[in-house]
């Protein structure tokens, strides 16, 4: 009779539930946010000041009414320039955009990491009951990734 290969006994692989992996627990909740108001050379030195690439927009009810983003604020310097018209007469309601397509909290991280593929959206505003309550974005979908890392992915 030949030796059999022998295996120890096995641990248990843990399998986690990928539906409790939801957006809200990643989301930034403390946001830097800009108000329709404000000049465009006061979000231009905010967003320089902070190392951020953009923001929501909310209103005195902190309803989110837009974003605006670094794109935006070139968007306004190259038309500025072009037609030398002076900054100071730029707010953040001209160049914003408005029509701000937002994320439930309760997604699966998964699901927001696809709907960033699809969408070419940089980051994507969570809104409960008509107020603004937090922000996910691309990087904080790869931090998720990294904590989560070690756990089974089915």
């Amino acid at each position: 009779m030949g030796i059999k290969s022998f295996q120890g006994s096995r641990k248990q692989q843990q399998v986690t539930d990928n539906t409790s992996i939801k957006v809200s627990d990643y989301m930034s909740r403390d946001l830097i946010t800009f108000r329709p108001e404000q000049p465009i050379e006061e979000v231009i030195n905010t967003l320089i000041r902070f190392k951020i690439s953009g923001g929501p927009v909310v209103n005195d009810k902190n309803e989110l009414v837009g974003i605006i983003s670094e794109g935006d604020c070139l968007k306004q310097i190259s038309e500025s320039r072009y037609y030398n018209m002076p900054m100071e007469n730029d707010n953040v309601e001209k160049r914003m955009v408005k029509n701000v397509e937002t994320i439930d909290g309760n997604l699966n991280v998964f699901d927001a990491a696809n709907k960033f593929l699809q969408s070419k959206i940089r980051r994507f505003p969570i809104v409960e009951n008509g107020k603004l309550v937090g922000q996910i974005s691309q990087k904080d979908i790869l931090k998720a990734a990294i904590e989560l890392k070690g756990q089974n992915w089915k």
